[in-house]
């Protein structure tokens, strides 16, 4: 059976590295036969305030609705973006707020604080680009992006297990590095984790 694998490309800018890493793990889940769908955020049109929050109705844009239709699709999610002031882009944030639903993605429990996980039977894999050291990231700062990204969203809503790739430092990084990692991604999604 075919696996169904939607890769997400979460840089708000073009042609950055972040770009040329999710060019590679297409490749590589391409060649391993995978079903593959992509979204690449600063492509879509969606307004990334979630402006009345829970309280409200915010009509999803066609670009969102497409979005909640391919994840509910996907067997695996791969989520490429930069670590930006320690945690994502707002680009990321915003089209989490939107997408990641009660009723899509979670579903809180009549009078419990408890809440049912509507996105079971999911893996993911989160690749994170940053200038700082990832001993750094983990020691210093304690993650606080991949800890957010893997366990209060993802895990949240049923997506398990959630694999996280640190790649990086990157701006002091030579054309050699550069290569591994990308060598490195490309296998991964040979290997569809």
């Amino acid at each position: 059976m075919t696996k169904k694998i939607l890769i997400i490309q979460g840089h708000p800018v073009k042609d950055t590295f972040s770009g040329i890493l999710f060019d590679r793990y297409v490749k590589g889940a391409t060649a391993s036969g995978a079903e593959i769908k992509t979204l690449i955020l600063s492509d879509l049109k969606f307004e990334l305030n979630f402006r009345t929050g829970y309280r409200g109705t915010q009509p999803l844009e066609p670009d969102l609705i497409l979005a909640q239709e391919l994840i509910a699709w996907a067997e695996h999610l791969v989520f490429i973006y930069p670590n930006w002031w320690s945690t994502f882009p707002a680009l990321v944030k915003g089209f989490i707020d939107r997408t990641f639903l009660p009723g899509f993605a979670f579903k809180y429990r009549k009078g419990s604080l408890l809440w049912d996980r509507l996105l079971t039977g999911r893996s993911a894999r989160i690749i994170v680009t940053m200038d700082t050291p990832a001993w750094f990231y983990r020691l210093v700062y304690r993650r606080p992006g991949h800890n957010a990204m893997k366990r209060g969203i993802l895990e949240f809503c049923g997506i398990k297990p959630v694999r996280i790739t640190t790649i990086g430092p990157i701006k002091t990084s030579s054309e050699a590095k550069r290569m591994q990692w990308l060598v490195k991604v490309e296998k991964l999604g040979r290997m569809l984790r």
